[in-house]
């Protein structure tokens, strides 16, 4: 059986190697909240597409009402009503002013606008009490974007604002990478699915949720399949099945790596082209990772079972290569510098991955919980994980240390 002794980055080096980059395809706009850009975009008009109000107002002739103000208005006749959207906009002649709606056409003849709070807001007859500069409330066509502008960057993760801007300039739909097909299985017969009765010796089920969920924060796509048996030659039919029956780009297991009896996953994937072995952190040891050939390749990372073990290994190593494969700009979380907020000792050889919670205020960072790999109440009240290198054991309160926040 093949095994290895890996440090924390070799092994992240091997999971992110197993993880391609995602093919692009297209998806509507309205689907695209998320993703990441596979291609640019260009515009395809300029923004503004033409000159319009910037207010409810007139517009006018800026030289026609030199020197008015409160105490010398200019009255004029009021040519026409333009409102938003409309299309057959007529010229403003000269000695006239245009009614105008916030975001409608400027009439050709017009070059500034004024607002409606400086008028008598009369509809044939108008009372202007301002004097405008040329363009004062006008919005110049291209005078945000260019028709031919790149508005957005391959790479982009679209928040609202780049949905809103590519839907400005006209594209239906956007080319992005294809979130990963993320297998999460779940196996141990002494799981309990939660909500059913629980018996002695039995758990409910929480790191196949807790993975599923976590591959969906990072961008893929998570299919849970739950309880799959305990036995090596029906475990490998199940997942044979399941993986011939629709793309995968990833399986991913949590439990049966261990050195003990039972160890199901590990079983069935040694000899078939997984590697297991201890990677020198804490916490999460047992690791495992490859291809299997009878599977068609596909790629498996197998996580420890313990919940803090699996979640923290799912961070470190799973996490970053999901999001390097969607070409996301930002693969890894954010890392902030804090100072200790107490006295800690680590293991030897091991780096260590505590949960801990930030005081921003005072730049300080103290552990929840413990270190050991089964406290998942402490797990899910963290706001970090706390770095140790390997070659440090002791920590005096006040040292400053990696802090990787959880929220990033």
């Amino acid at each position: 059986m093949a095994s290895f002794s890996r440090t924390v980055a070799q092994h992240r080096a091997v999971v992110a190697g197993l993880l391609p980059p995602m093919p692009a395809e297209e998806v509507p706009i309205a689907q695209a909240l998320g993703r990441v850009l596979a291609a640019e975009v260009v515009a395809a008009v300029a923004l503004p597409s033409f000159d319009n109000s910037a207010m409810d107002g007139y517009a006018v002739r800026a030289g026609e009402l030199v020197g008015a103000d409160d105490g010398s208005p200019v009255e004029l006749p009021v040519g026409a009503d333009i409102p938003a959207g409309r299309t057959d906009v007529p010229p403003l002649a000269p000695g006239t002013v245009h009614r105008i709606m916030t975001g409608a056409m400027l009439p050709v003849g017009a070059d500034a606008v004024v607002p409606v709070e400086r008028t008598d807001g009369g509809t044939e007859r108008v009372r202007l009490s301002a004097a405008p500069a040329p363009g004062a409330h006008v919005r110049r066509a291209g005078e945000d974007v260019a028709a031919g502008d790149v508005v957005l960057t391959a790479g982009t993760v679209l928040g609202a604002a780049q949905i809103g801007v590519a839907a400005a300039v006209g594209a239906a739909t956007l080319s992005v990478r294809r979130r990963p097909s993320v297998l999460v299985l779940s196996t141990g017969s002494e799981l309990v699915a939660p909500g059913e009765p629980l018996e002695p010796g039995r758990i409910y089920e929480s790191n196949g949720p807790m993975l599923a969920a976590a591959v969906e924060e990072a961008g893929g796509r998570a299919e849970l399949l739950r309880f799959v048996p305990d036995d090596v030659e029906q475990f490998l039919e199940r997942l044979l099945e399941r993986v011939g029956a629709g793309p995968v780009d990833l399986v991913l297991t949590s439990g049966g790596v261990s050195a003990g009896a039972y160890e199901v996953v590990k079983d069935a994937f040694a000899g078939r082209g997984v590697e297991f072995g201890k990677v020198g952190m804490q916490p999460g040891g047992p690791q495992g990772a490859g291809r299997v050939a009878e599977l068609g390749g596909v790629a498996v990372v197998t996580l420890p079972g313990n919940p803090v073990s699996s979640h923290v290994s799912f961070e470190v190593f799973v996490r970053p290569a999901l999001r390097a494969a969607l070409g996301h700009p930002y693969p890894e979380r954010p890392v902030v510098t804090a100072t200790l907020g107490e006295r800690w000792t680590s293991p030897a050889g091991r780096q260590q991955f505590r949960r801990g919670v930030l005081d921003a205020v005072r730049g300080t960072v103290r552990e929840i919980g413990t270190p050991a790999s089964h406290l998942l109440g402490a797990l899910a009240r963290a706001e970090c994980l706390v770095v140790v290198p390997a070659e440090v054991t002791e920590l005096d309160e006040g040292a400053t240390v990696d802090v990787w926040l959880l929220d990033g």
